[in-house]
């Protein structure tokens, strides 16, 4: 009983695997038909495709061996495998020698696999994948620049070089970035010096000059000259008895505050350039063989960067900044033309960063001092009394530099939504002008409440 029961159970287990290899078979068999044009033939690469032919064949042959292999599984039946993508030609001849048919056999790519990698490595990404003569064709749209890489480089591995890349990517793609320079400098000075003399009957005692105010032809009883530039200087004469006396002191202590702040904003497409420059152009004159030429350098705020939308709002950017000015302290003099130096803040680097997040790319913290002391030997060194024949100068430089970048996604408005600056100003009237002394219009709404706020207060700044 149990014997019936295992033989019943192993023919329906072998009826049941045959049913389902011959609707596998049947999925990848071409049947061709005498006298009617057969279909092309597809055979994914490194796979196999069974032929059928209604009436039996006698020869069979392949245009291009090395595109497909060929081999006959029976009289009707022929065994077609896919070895390097590219088309070829099946030819079936029947016993008689006459034609039954060529079939156009077209060996691509496995694009099943593909797609199955595909679908595990980007879900949710709508990418269409179709074959086209030996390559592959990629179309869609994607949500990130990374993804689309991430397609190319797998399709790649399927058909090296014989990609062609269809996809878009969706989504925000334009870059503004806002690029903040802020450099604040401070400068302090003391000077104090002292140029002491004494003159008897005509005839000097003794003189000191440990100053770098005094004039050459300085006497005592005549009058007293500094050097240009000298600030701070108080000239003191007396007697005593004969004996004249003359004393040239300069005291003098400066301060000094500087504020630089240059806030550029530039727009850029993902992967391409954008440059701007505020300033101008100075001429430097060159020599060349025609004679002396002229060459402009550019100085002023500028900014280039490439932006790249990387995935979502992840932006990559390159960069480069500058800020530079004509140094008018500094200059020489060459053929004829006095020409001036720079000074000049730059950094170049590339970031990464979300949409609205900033990050300080540069900064500089300069602190430079200076200490002179002239004196007399040995009597500049006596307490107290030495102060008369000692000069001190002091002098100290801080500067701290800033640079701070935000990139934002944007997309275009409509034009009539910005304000401009010139929004905020009309042209008086004659009336305005000459009765009421106006030099700017009335404005109305929000415009005309920035254009009346009143910026005579105090200003200033307050450094400890």
């Amino acid at each position: 009983m149990s014997m019936s029961i295992l033989l019943r159970a192993g023919l329906m287990a072998a009826a049941l695997s045959t049913t389902v290899l011959t609707g596998a078979a049947s999925a990848e068999t071409l049947r061709v038909m005498r006298g009617s044009v057969s279909q092309p033939l597809q055979v994914p690469m490194n796979r196999a495709v069974v032929v059928e032919s209604d009436t039996p064949f006698a020869e069979l042959s392949i245009a291009n061996p090395g595109i497909a292999d060929i081999s006959t599984l029976s009289d009707r039946s022929i065994y077609v495998l896919g070895k390097t993508p590219g088309r070829t030609t099946l030819t079936l001849l029947a016993p008689d020698g006459r034609l039954i048919s060529n079939v156009d056999v077209h060996v691509t790519p496995d694009i099943a696999e593909f797609k199955e990698r595909l679908q595990q490595i980007l879900p949710g990404e709508p990418i269409e994948v179709r074959t086209a003569n030996d390559g592959i064709v990629l179309s869609g749209v994607v949500s990130s620049t990374a993804k689309l890489d991430r397609a190319l480089d797998l399709a790649n591995r399927y058909a090296p070089e014989r990609v062609s890349n269809l996809m878009s990517v969706g989504g925000t793609q334009q870059v503004m970035l806002k690029v903040r320079f802020a450099e604040m400098q401070r400068s302090v000075s003391k000077n104090l010096g002292v140029s002491l003399a004494a003159q008897n009957g005509g005839r000097n005692i003794s003189a000191g000059e440990t100053g770098t105010f005094l004039s050459p032809g300085n006497s005592i009883g005549g009058p007293i000259t500094t050097a240009p530039g000298t600030r701070g200087a108080l000239n003191i004469g007396f007697n005593a008895g004969s004996v004249q006396f003359a004393v040239l002191l300069e005291a003098l202590e400066s301060k000094g505050v500087v504020r630089t702040l240059a806030e550029p904003n530039l727009t850029a497409l993902s992967g391409q350039e954008a440059r701007f420059l505020g300033g101008g152009e100075y001429p430097i004159p060159v020599l060349s063989d025609d004679g002396v030429a002229v060459e402009y350098k550019p100085f002023g705020v500028e900014l280039s960067f490439t932006p790249t939308v990387v995935d979502g709002d992840i932006i990559n950017l390159q960069l480069n900044a500058a800020v530079s000015s004509i140094d008018t302290t500094i200059s020489i003099e060459s053929g004829g033309f006095s020409i001036n130096a720079f000074k000049r803040r730059e950094t170049s680097t590339t970031v990464e960063m979300r949409d609205g997040e900033s990050f300080a790319i540069a900064g500089l913290l300069q602190d430079d001092f200076r200490n002179l002391n002239n004196q007399l030997p040995w009597i500049g060194d006596v307490p107290i009394l030495g102060a008369l024949f000692r000069s001190s100068d002091y002098q100290r430089n801080q500067s701290e530099l800033v640079i701070i970048i935000t990139p934002h996604l944007v997309t275009p408005t409509r034009g009539d939504v910005y304000a401009l600056p010139t929004d905020r100003v009309r042209l008086p009237t004659e009336r305005e002008f000459f009765l009421n002394g106006s030099v700017v219009g009335p404005q109305r709404g929000a415009a005309g409440e920035v254009a009346r706020q009143d910026f005579s207060t105090s200003y200033g700044y307050v450094m400890e």
